[in-house]
C-alpha cells in the first residue's frame, strides 16, 4: 500500500506487487490542522481503502508513505532552536568557531535557523561532567536539540558520539555531523546537521502519531517512509534524519513514473492541488543533486525537482482590471470547494468577493460568495470552462458551473468568460512553461524527441497547454491522479553514503560496502535482495556507494516493475540511440543486465566501429554507461587472466577505467591508479565459485 500525503489531498493505493494490478484506491483531504496532524487523514484514507477494496489486514505486506512534514516545517520556520557543540584542538579554535557558528550570515542569511554555540577543546580528554555542563548551558539558552560536530569527525566520530550519549541522558534530542554525511567540509556538514536537528522534535512527534495510528488500526506490516532520492526507509530514519525526506512528496510521483510507467526519457510534470513538481528523467533515472533549502546548501543528495506554487486548485488574484497572479494559495488552504464543482443553480445567485486564505496574505484572492458557502475560482474552473478537460478525467467538472464562474469574474474585469478563462490558464502556466523551457536548454534536449509526461490530479488542467506552447509531444500518465501513491508503493529501500578520500584502496571500498550492507539490513532490507554499486568521483576525491533492496524478497518475483529482457533491450536501445537489433546481451546476473551496443560512427572518408557498454539493473535503471569498452566474463580465474592479458597488452601501467560486476555488486575500480592494484582488487572481491564480468573502458 502506498499513501501520498500531499498539500491538498492524501491518496492511497493498494497494489498487487506481482501483477502490478491496482487493487483499490481512496482519497481524502489532507488533515493539516487536525490534533494528530496528517496521521488522521492517513487512517481515514486507509480505512476507506480497506473497506472499498475488501482487503483484509492480514493481506497487507507493506505500507509506505510520503510526507511533506520536514520541508513544510523548514519552509514555514516551524523549527526548534539548535545547540551546537563544536569541537577541535585549541590552536584551531577560532577557525572551528568561524566554520560552525551558524549565526554567521554567510551560512544563515535570513536568520531563520535559530542556534546557540559552544566550543570544546578536544586536544585533551573531555569528561561526562564537562559535556553535561555544556548541554545544560545550551538548554538554559533555549536550545531544544543538540548538534555535535568536530573537524575530521567523519574519520573519528568518537567525540561526536560521546556528546550524543550525554544528550540522550539529558533527554534532549541530538544529531551528529558524521551521521549526516561522510564528506569533508566542516561548514556544510555542520549546517546540514543543524537543519536536520531543527526539525527533529516536530518530525519525531509526527512519526509517533503516524506509527501509533497505523498500529492502532490493526496493521502489523512494516511501515516505511519515502526519501527524497526515490527510495524508502524505516520510520526510525525519519525520527533521526528527517532531512532525508525533504523532497519526499515530489520524489513519490517521479518514482511512480520510473517504476510503474517505465519512462526512459522525458520531463515529468506533476500537477497537484497546491503545487506542481517538475523533474527530468534521463536514461531511466531522475537527475540527482545536492539539495538547497531556503538558500542553505546541504550535503544531502535528492532528486532534482523544481517545485512551483501553482496547480489545479490555485486561486486567482486580480489587479488593474486583469488577471494578475495565480497561486500560491489553493482552495484547500482557503477551506473552499472549487466553483466548478458547485451546483449551477446555487452559483448563479452568488456574487464575486475577495478573500484572504491566511491572515498573512497581503493581497486577496477572488471567490464567489453564495448563500451558505463561498467557492474558490481556480485553474480547474478555467480549464473546464474552456472544454480542455476530457469527460473521463479526474479534473472533469460541471461545465455549466465553470462557465458561470468565468462569466462572473469576466463581468468584473469587463471581458468575456472565455477570455478570462484563457487569461487564467496563460498566467498559471507561464512559470511551468518557463521552467520546462529552461530544463530543455540546461540539458541540451532535442524538443522533437523530448516528451512531457503529465501526472497528478490536475495534469490535464495545465500540462497539455504547456506542451502545446512549447511544441513538445505530450502524454498523460496512466493513473495520473494516484501516480505518487503508486510510486510510494512500488519503491524499494535505497541508501547512499559518501566519503571523501584521495586514494581509496580495495580494503576501504570493501569496508564501505560492508557498512552500507549493514545500514540496509538495519533499514529492513532482506539480505539476499541487497544490490550495491560504487563510483569514484575523481574531481571531488569522493567515493560514493549506493545500495537498493526489498522488504520482502518474494515480492520481486514476476513483479510488474521488474524489467523483462525484452523491455531492458528496448530501454538499452533508447539510451544508446541505436536499433534493438544492434543491442546484444553480454552478461546477466540475478540483478543486472550488461548490454553491448554495436555502434558504427561515420567519419568523412571512413567508418569506426565501437562497442557501447551499458549496465542496467533489473528495474531498468542505468548503473554504468561506457561509450567504448570491452567485457570479460567467466569465473574468478578466467576473468583475472583475461584482464591481466589486456592490461599488459596496453604497454603502460597507467590503469584504464575498470569496473567489476558480480551478482550483487557493481564496483568502480577507477580510483586505483595502477594495473597491479586493479588485479589485486579483483582477486580480493571475487569468490572462487562465482561468475563475474570485468568491464573495461577502451579509447
Amino acid at each position: 500500500m502506498g499513501i501520498d500525503v500531499g498539500g491538498t489531498f492524501t491518496k492511497a493505493v493498494a497494489i498487487d506487487i506481482k501483477t502490478g494490478q491496482i487493487a483499490g484506491k481512496s482519497t481524502t483531504p489532507t488533515t493539516h490542522r487536525s490534533q494528530r496532524g496528517v496521521s488522521e487523514g492517513i487512517i481515514t484514507v486507509l480505512s476507506s481503502l480497506l473497506e472499498e477494496s475488501k482487503i483484509h489486514l492480514s493481506e497487507i505486506e507493506l505500507i509506505a508513505h510520503s510526507t511533506t512534514q520536514a520541508i513544510n516545517a523548514l519552509l514555514e520556520s516551524d523549527t526548534a532552536k539548535v545547540g551546537i557543540v563544536a569541537m577541535g584542538v585549541a590552536p584551531e579554535k577560532n577557525e572551528v568557531i568561524k566554520r560552525t557558528k551558524l549565526s554567521n550570515a554567510t551560512f544563515n542569511s535570513d536568520q531563520t535557523l535559530k542556534t546557540e554555540h559552544v566550543f570544546l577543546d578536544t586536544s585533551r580528554m573531555i569528561s561526562d561532567a564537562e559535556i553535561q555542563k555544556v548541554i545544560e548551558d545550551l538548554k538554559s539558552r533555549g536550545a531544544q536539540v543538540i548538534v555535535a560536530t568536530e573537524a575530521f569527525g567523519v574519520d573519528d566520530p568518537s567525540n561526536e558520539m560521546f556528546v550524543m550519549k550525554n544528550a540522550m541522558q539529558n533527554e534532549i534530542p541530538s544529531t551528529a555531523s558524521h551521521e549526516i554525511s561522510g564528506i569533508y567540509g566542516l561548514e556544510i556538514r555542520t549546517l546540514t546537521a543543524a537543519i536536520n536537528a531543527s526539525v527533529l522534535p516536530k518530525t519525531f512527534e509526527v512519526a509517533n502519531f503516524v506509527e501509533d495510528a497505523i498500529r492502532e488500526a490493526g496493521v502489523t506490516a512494516p511501515l516505511m517512509i519515502m526519501k527524497g532520492d526515490g527510495g524508502v526507509t524505516n520510520m526510525d530514519t525519519f525520527r533521526t534524519k528527517p532531512i532525508l525526506t525533504v523532497l519526499s512528496g515530489p520524489a513519490a510521483s517521479v518514482a511512480g513514473a520510473l517504476l510503474h510507467l517505465k519512462i526512459t526519457n522525458g520531463i515529468f510534470v506533476e500537477v497537484g492541488g497546491t503545487s506542481t513538481n517538475i523533474c527530468i528523467i534521463r536514461n531511466g533515472k531522475p537527475e540527482i543533486r545536492y539539495v538547497t533549502i531556503k538558500d542553505h546548501p546541504t550535503c544531502i543528495r535528492s532528486m532534482d525537482v523544481r517545485i512551483l506554487g501553482v496547480a489545479g486548485g490555485s486561486m486567482i488574484k486580480i489587479k488593474d482590471g486583469r488577471v494578475w497572479k495565480v497561486g500560491p494559495r489553493s482552495a484547500h488552504i482557503a477551506g473552499m470547494r472549487y466553483a466548478c464543482f458547485a451546483d449551477p443553480a446555487v452559483l448563479k445567485k452568488g456574487t464575486l468577493t475577495l478573500v484572504r486564505p491566511k491572515e498573512s496574505d497581503t493581497e486577496p484572492y477572488v471567490a464567489i460568495q453564495c448563500a451558505d458557502e463561498a467557492f474558490a475560482i481556480t485553474n480547474t474552473c478555467a480549464a473546464n470552462a474552456l472544454g480542455m478537460i476530457p469527460m473521463d478525467d479526474y479534473s472533469y467538472a460541471d461545465q455549466m458551473s465553470a462557465k458561470i464562474a468565468m462569466e462572473l469574474l469576466g463581468k468584473k474585469l469587463g471581458i468575456s468568460g472565455p477570455e478570462v478563462a484563457m487569461s487564467i490558464i496563460q498566467t498559471a502556466s507561464f512559470e511551468i512553461t518557463k521552467t520546462v523551457s529552461k530544463i530543455i536548454k540546461e540539458f541540451k534536449m532535442d524538443k522533437t524527441k523530448t516528451q512531457i509526461i503529465g501526472g497528478g490530479g490536475g495534469a490535464s488542467v495545465l500540462v497539455p497547454f504547456v506542451a502545446k506552447q512549447l511544441v513538445v509531444p505530450y502524454q498523460k500518465a496512466e493513473h495520473a491522479e494516484i501516480i505518487s501513491s503508486i510510486g510510494v508503493a512500488s519503491s524499494m529501500i535505497q541508501e547512499e553514503i559518501e566519503h571523501t578520500i584521495a586514494n581509496p584502496s580495495p580494503q576501504i571500498i570493501s569496508e564501505m560496502h560492508k557498512k552500507i550492507h549493514a545500514i540496509m539490513i538495519d533499514r529492513g532490507a532482506v539480505p539476499e535482495s541487497i544490490v550495491i554499486s560504487s563510483e569514484y568521483v575523481a574531481e571531488k576525491s569522493l567515493l560514493r556507494v549506493s545500495a537498493t533492496g526489498n522488504v520482502e524478497l518474494d515480492s520481486t518475483e514476476n513483479a510488474k516493475n521488474v524489467f523483462t529482457l525484452n523491455e531492458a533491450i528496448v530501454r538499452a536501445s533508447e539510451i544508446m540511440k541505436i536499433g534493438k537489433d544492434l543491442v546484444e546481451l553480454g552478461f546477466e546476473t540475478d540483478h543486472y543486465f550488461v548490454f553491448v551496443g554495436h555502434v558504427t560512427e561515420k567519419k568523412l572518408f571512413s567508418k569506426k566501429n565501437r562497442h557501447h557498454i551499458l549496465v542496467l539493473d533489473r528495474f531498468g535503471r542505468q548503473k554504468l554507461s561506457l561509450k567504448s569498452g570491452k567485457v570479460f566474463q567467466g569465473g574468478k580465474i578466467s576473468v583475472h587472466e583475461e584482464l591481466d592479458e589486456f592490461l599488459e597488452s596496453r604497454g603502460t601501467d597507467i590503469a584504464p577505467q575498470v569496473y567489476l560486476l558480480n551478482n550483487l555488486k557493481l564496483v568502480d575500480l577507477s580510483s586505483l591508479t595502477s594495473s597491479s592494484h586493479i588485479l589485486n582488487a579483483v582477486q580480493q572481491e571475487l569468490d572462487d565459485s562465482e561468475k563475474a564480468a570485468i568491464i573495461v573502458e577502451t579509447s
